[in-house]
Protein backbone atom coordinates (compact mmCIF):
# COMPACT_ATOMS: atom_id res chain seq x y z
CA UNK A 1 0.00 0.00 0.00
CA UNK A 2 3.06 2.42 0.05
CA UNK A 3 3.29 2.53 4.12
CA UNK A 4 5.63 1.85 6.15
CA UNK A 5 4.30 0.49 9.29
CA UNK A 6 6.28 -0.08 12.83
CA UNK A 7 7.63 -3.61 13.56
CA UNK A 8 5.29 -2.62 16.67
CA UNK A 9 2.11 -2.04 15.74
CA UNK A 10 2.53 -5.33 13.14
CA UNK A 11 2.79 -7.34 16.33
CA UNK A 12 -0.54 -5.85 17.49
CA UNK A 13 -2.29 -6.23 14.18
CA UNK A 14 -1.67 -10.34 14.62
CA UNK A 15 -3.09 -10.18 17.70
CA UNK A 16 -6.26 -8.23 16.38
CA UNK A 17 -6.71 -10.65 13.23
CA UNK A 18 -5.51 -13.81 15.41
CA UNK A 19 -6.27 -13.38 18.97
CA UNK A 20 -5.79 -16.43 21.54
CA UNK A 21 -9.53 -16.21 22.85
CA UNK A 22 -11.53 -15.47 20.37
CA UNK A 23 -15.85 -15.24 20.11
CA UNK A 24 -17.70 -17.07 18.32
CA UNK A 25 -21.86 -15.70 17.75
CA UNK A 26 -25.10 -18.04 17.80
CA UNK A 27 -28.09 -18.25 18.88
CA UNK A 28 -28.53 -20.31 21.94
CA UNK A 29 -29.26 -23.11 20.83
CA UNK A 30 -26.18 -22.99 18.92
CA UNK A 31 -24.45 -22.59 22.04
CA UNK A 32 -25.36 -25.21 24.09
CA UNK A 33 -22.88 -26.34 25.98
CA UNK A 34 -20.54 -24.28 25.30
CA UNK A 35 -18.98 -21.58 27.67
CA UNK A 36 -20.86 -18.49 27.51
CA UNK A 37 -18.72 -16.05 29.83
CA UNK A 38 -19.27 -12.26 29.42
CA UNK A 39 -15.83 -10.89 27.94
CA UNK A 40 -15.69 -7.34 27.10
CA UNK A 41 -15.01 -6.70 23.20
CA UNK A 42 -12.45 -4.43 22.62
CA UNK A 43 -12.62 -2.22 19.13
CA UNK A 44 -10.05 -3.58 17.74
CA UNK A 45 -12.09 -7.28 17.94
CA UNK A 46 -15.53 -5.54 16.99
CA UNK A 47 -13.68 -3.95 13.33
CA UNK A 48 -11.90 -8.08 12.98
CA UNK A 49 -15.38 -9.97 13.21
CA UNK A 50 -17.44 -6.84 11.74
CA UNK A 51 -19.95 -7.35 15.03
CA UNK A 52 -21.99 -4.34 13.57
CA UNK A 53 -23.96 -7.23 11.14
CA UNK A 54 -24.01 -9.70 13.95
CA UNK A 55 -28.22 -10.04 14.23
CA UNK A 56 -29.46 -9.20 17.98
CA UNK A 57 -30.48 -11.47 19.99
CA UNK A 58 -26.95 -13.98 19.49
CA UNK A 59 -24.73 -15.64 22.15
CA UNK A 60 -21.23 -15.49 22.66
CA UNK A 61 -19.05 -18.05 23.19
CA UNK A 62 -15.04 -17.68 23.71
CA UNK A 63 -13.16 -20.17 22.52
CA UNK A 64 -9.06 -20.48 22.41
CA UNK A 65 -7.72 -22.69 19.67
CA UNK A 66 -7.02 -25.77 21.60
CA UNK A 67 -10.78 -26.02 23.13
CA UNK A 68 -11.73 -25.69 19.54
CA UNK A 69 -9.86 -28.36 18.28
CA UNK A 70 -10.68 -30.95 21.19
CA UNK A 71 -14.69 -30.45 19.76
CA UNK A 72 -15.60 -33.20 16.99
CA UNK A 73 -15.09 -32.01 13.57
CA UNK A 74 -19.00 -31.83 12.75
CA UNK A 75 -19.03 -28.90 15.93
CA UNK A 76 -16.01 -26.99 14.52
CA UNK A 77 -17.98 -27.32 11.24
CA UNK A 78 -20.75 -25.81 12.47
CA UNK A 79 -18.98 -22.85 14.83
CA UNK A 80 -17.28 -22.22 11.50
CA UNK A 81 -20.64 -21.99 9.22
CA UNK A 82 -22.94 -20.12 12.27
CA UNK A 83 -20.99 -16.49 11.15
CA UNK A 84 -22.03 -16.85 7.28
CA UNK A 85 -25.10 -18.12 7.94
CA UNK A 86 -26.11 -15.06 9.97
CA UNK A 87 -24.21 -12.82 8.30
CA UNK A 88 -21.67 -11.64 10.04
CA UNK A 89 -18.86 -11.09 7.74
CA UNK A 90 -14.88 -11.27 7.49
CA UNK A 91 -15.22 -15.09 7.59
CA UNK A 92 -12.15 -16.39 5.57
CA UNK A 93 -12.50 -18.48 2.85
CA UNK A 94 -10.21 -21.39 2.50
CA UNK A 95 -10.35 -21.05 -1.19
CA UNK A 96 -8.72 -17.30 -0.47
CA UNK A 97 -6.12 -18.43 1.05
CA UNK A 98 -4.50 -21.68 -0.11
CA UNK A 99 -1.78 -19.82 -1.82
CA UNK A 100 -0.54 -18.26 1.73
CA UNK A 101 -1.29 -21.77 4.13
CA UNK A 102 -1.33 -25.08 2.50
CA UNK A 103 -5.01 -25.92 1.70
CA UNK A 104 -5.14 -29.05 3.76
CA UNK A 105 -4.23 -27.47 6.83
CA UNK A 106 -7.08 -25.27 6.07
CA UNK A 107 -9.56 -27.59 5.01
CA UNK A 108 -8.90 -30.05 8.08
CA UNK A 109 -10.00 -27.30 10.10
CA UNK A 110 -13.59 -27.26 10.26
CA UNK A 111 -15.99 -27.52 7.22
CA UNK A 112 -13.79 -27.53 4.69
CA UNK A 113 -15.07 -24.36 3.50
CA UNK A 114 -14.45 -21.19 5.86
CA UNK A 115 -11.60 -21.56 8.71
CA UNK A 116 -10.35 -19.10 11.90
CA UNK A 117 -7.48 -17.39 11.95
CA UNK A 118 -5.97 -19.24 15.47
CA UNK A 119 -2.14 -17.89 16.05
CA UNK A 120 -0.68 -20.77 15.11
CA UNK A 121 -1.77 -20.13 11.60
CA UNK A 122 -0.77 -16.30 11.62
CA UNK A 123 2.69 -16.50 13.32
CA UNK A 124 4.57 -18.32 10.75
CA UNK A 125 3.45 -16.49 7.78
CA UNK A 126 2.37 -13.10 9.76
CA UNK A 127 3.84 -10.78 7.14
CA UNK A 128 1.93 -12.59 4.02
CA UNK A 129 -1.31 -12.68 5.99
CA UNK A 130 -1.43 -9.15 6.97
CA UNK A 131 -0.24 -7.46 3.94
CA UNK A 132 -3.55 -8.97 2.20
CA UNK A 133 -5.91 -8.23 5.38
CA UNK A 134 -4.68 -4.87 5.59
CA UNK A 135 -4.41 -4.17 1.74
CA UNK A 136 -7.59 -5.95 1.22
CA UNK A 137 -10.25 -3.17 -0.43
CA UNK A 138 -8.01 -0.19 -0.22
CA UNK A 139 -7.03 2.02 -2.60
CA UNK A 140 -2.92 2.02 -3.01
CA UNK A 141 -1.30 5.42 -0.67
CA UNK A 142 -0.01 7.64 -3.18
CA UNK A 143 1.57 9.84 -0.61
CA UNK A 144 5.33 9.58 -2.25
CA UNK A 145 3.57 10.89 -5.54
CA UNK A 146 2.00 14.43 -4.00
CA UNK A 147 4.39 17.19 -5.21
CA UNK A 148 6.47 19.59 -2.48
CA UNK A 149 4.70 22.31 -3.57
CA UNK A 150 0.76 21.07 -3.18
CA UNK A 151 1.90 19.91 0.13
CA UNK A 152 3.23 23.58 0.90
CA UNK A 153 -0.02 24.80 -0.21
CA UNK A 154 -2.07 22.27 1.70
CA UNK A 155 -0.30 23.36 4.49
CA UNK A 156 -1.95 27.14 4.80
CA UNK A 157 -5.27 25.57 5.64
CA UNK A 158 -4.16 21.57 6.32
CA UNK A 159 -1.06 21.99 8.64
CA UNK A 160 -1.32 18.12 9.73
CA UNK A 161 -2.34 16.67 6.35
CA UNK A 162 1.34 15.78 5.61
CA UNK A 163 2.18 14.47 9.16
CA UNK A 164 -0.80 12.11 8.85
CA UNK A 165 -1.26 10.68 5.29
CA UNK A 166 0.41 7.45 5.28
CA UNK A 167 -0.49 6.22 8.71
CA UNK A 168 -2.44 3.85 10.51
CA UNK A 169 -3.60 4.94 13.98
CA UNK A 170 -2.55 3.29 17.09
CA UNK A 171 -5.99 0.64 17.44
CA UNK A 172 -9.83 1.01 16.13
CA UNK A 173 -11.58 3.89 16.40
CA UNK A 174 -10.19 6.98 14.57
CA UNK A 175 -12.28 7.49 11.52
CA UNK A 176 -12.61 9.35 8.10
CA UNK A 177 -14.24 12.42 10.10
CA UNK A 178 -11.62 12.76 12.95
CA UNK A 179 -9.04 12.29 9.88
CA UNK A 180 -10.31 15.60 8.28
CA UNK A 181 -10.37 17.45 11.38
CA UNK A 182 -7.33 16.35 12.46
CA UNK A 183 -5.66 17.87 8.74
CA UNK A 184 -7.33 20.72 9.67
CA UNK A 185 -5.40 21.37 12.97
CA UNK A 186 -8.25 20.39 15.68
CA UNK A 187 -6.42 19.18 18.90
CA UNK A 188 -6.96 14.99 19.38
CA UNK A 189 -9.32 14.80 16.81
CA UNK A 190 -6.75 12.24 14.54
CA UNK A 191 -6.95 9.39 17.12
CA UNK A 192 -10.90 10.05 18.31
CA UNK A 193 -13.49 7.90 17.20
CA UNK A 194 -15.60 10.80 15.83
CA UNK A 195 -19.18 10.92 15.71
CA UNK A 196 -21.50 13.11 13.15
CA UNK A 197 -23.02 15.41 15.36
CA UNK A 198 -19.42 16.71 16.18
CA UNK A 199 -18.22 16.95 12.56
CA UNK A 200 -20.98 18.70 11.13
CA UNK A 201 -20.98 21.33 13.49
CA UNK A 202 -17.12 21.79 12.96
CA UNK A 203 -18.20 21.85 9.10
CA UNK A 204 -21.12 24.44 9.40
CA UNK A 205 -18.32 26.77 11.51
CA UNK A 206 -15.22 26.54 9.14
CA UNK A 207 -16.76 25.33 6.19
CA UNK A 208 -19.07 26.95 3.26
CA UNK A 209 -21.02 25.42 0.77
CA UNK A 210 -19.22 24.43 -2.26
CA UNK A 211 -15.54 23.46 -3.67
CA UNK A 212 -13.50 22.61 -5.97
CA UNK A 213 -11.36 19.07 -6.73
CA UNK A 214 -7.75 21.06 -7.94
CA UNK A 215 -7.72 23.13 -4.85
CA UNK A 216 -6.48 22.24 -1.07
CA UNK A 217 -9.19 22.38 1.50
CA UNK A 218 -12.32 21.14 0.21
CA UNK A 219 -14.06 18.95 2.13
CA UNK A 220 -16.08 15.91 0.30
CA UNK A 221 -18.99 14.68 2.56
CA UNK A 222 -20.88 11.55 1.17
CA UNK A 223 -24.66 11.85 2.20
CA UNK A 224 -26.98 8.99 1.77
CA UNK A 225 -30.86 9.66 0.88
CA UNK A 226 -31.91 11.15 3.97
CA UNK A 227 -28.77 13.87 3.83
CA UNK A 228 -26.30 12.17 6.74
CA UNK A 229 -22.85 11.77 6.55
CA UNK A 230 -21.54 8.50 5.94
CA UNK A 231 -17.77 9.61 4.53
CA UNK A 232 -15.48 12.13 4.36
CA UNK A 233 -12.14 13.11 2.76
CA UNK A 234 -10.15 16.93 2.17
CA UNK A 235 -8.76 17.83 -0.92
CA UNK A 236 -5.25 18.53 -1.13
CA UNK A 237 -4.91 20.42 -4.27
CA UNK A 238 -3.07 18.95 -7.49
CA UNK A 239 -5.70 16.10 -8.00
CA UNK A 240 -5.38 14.55 -4.77
CA UNK A 241 -7.32 13.47 -1.38
CA UNK A 242 -6.74 12.36 2.12
CA UNK A 243 -8.96 10.39 3.91
CA UNK A 244 -9.35 7.26 6.34
CA UNK A 245 -11.41 4.49 4.55
CA UNK A 246 -12.92 3.60 8.38
CA UNK A 247 -12.82 3.34 11.80
CA UNK A 248 -10.62 -0.25 11.13
CA UNK A 249 -7.37 -0.87 12.97
CA UNK A 250 -6.80 -2.11 9.22
CA UNK A 251 -8.09 1.52 7.61
CA UNK A 252 -5.08 3.77 6.56
CA UNK A 253 -4.74 7.56 6.17
CA UNK A 254 -4.21 7.50 2.78
CA UNK A 255 -3.28 9.84 -0.02
CA UNK A 256 -5.57 8.98 -3.20
CA UNK A 257 -6.79 10.76 -6.13
CA UNK A 258 -9.91 12.31 -6.23
CA UNK A 259 -10.98 10.71 -9.39
CA UNK A 260 -10.19 6.94 -7.82
CA UNK A 261 -12.09 8.30 -4.12
CA UNK A 262 -15.41 9.40 -5.96
CA UNK A 263 -15.43 6.33 -8.41
CA UNK A 264 -14.90 3.96 -5.77
CA UNK A 265 -17.62 5.19 -3.13
CA UNK A 266 -20.27 3.23 -2.08
CA UNK A 267 -23.03 2.92 -3.64
CA UNK A 268 -26.54 5.07 -2.70
CA UNK A 269 -24.66 7.78 -1.89
CA UNK A 270 -23.94 11.50 -2.96
CA UNK A 271 -21.35 13.50 -2.64
CA UNK A 272 -21.58 17.29 -1.38
CA UNK A 273 -18.55 19.91 -1.28
CA UNK A 274 -17.45 22.21 1.51
CA UNK A 275 -14.64 24.93 1.46
CA UNK A 276 -12.41 25.10 3.67
CA UNK A 277 -11.99 28.63 4.89
CA UNK A 278 -8.93 30.33 4.68
CA UNK A 279 -7.82 27.54 2.57
CA UNK A 280 -5.27 29.15 -0.47
CA UNK A 281 -7.60 30.51 -3.24
CA UNK A 282 -11.11 30.72 -1.18
CA UNK A 283 -12.98 33.81 -0.69
CA UNK A 284 -12.96 35.09 2.98
CA UNK A 285 -16.49 33.29 4.61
Amino acid sequence: MGIEVEPSLVRRWAGWLAPARQPFFLTPQEAVNLDRTRRDLPGELRDTYEVWNVPAGLDVVWLDERAFRDLPRRARAALVRAPVEHGRGAVPAVDGWTDVVEARVLREQADGHHFVWWPSLVEARSDAVLERVVSDGHLTCRRASVPVEVWRAAAVGLPRAEALSGTFAEGSGPNCFGTVMAAAGVPDAAESWMQREPFEAWLDAHCAPGGEDDLPGTVLVWRDADLTSTHAAVTLGGGWALHKPSQSWASPRQVVGVGDLVRTAAPGVALHRYSLRGAPGRQPG
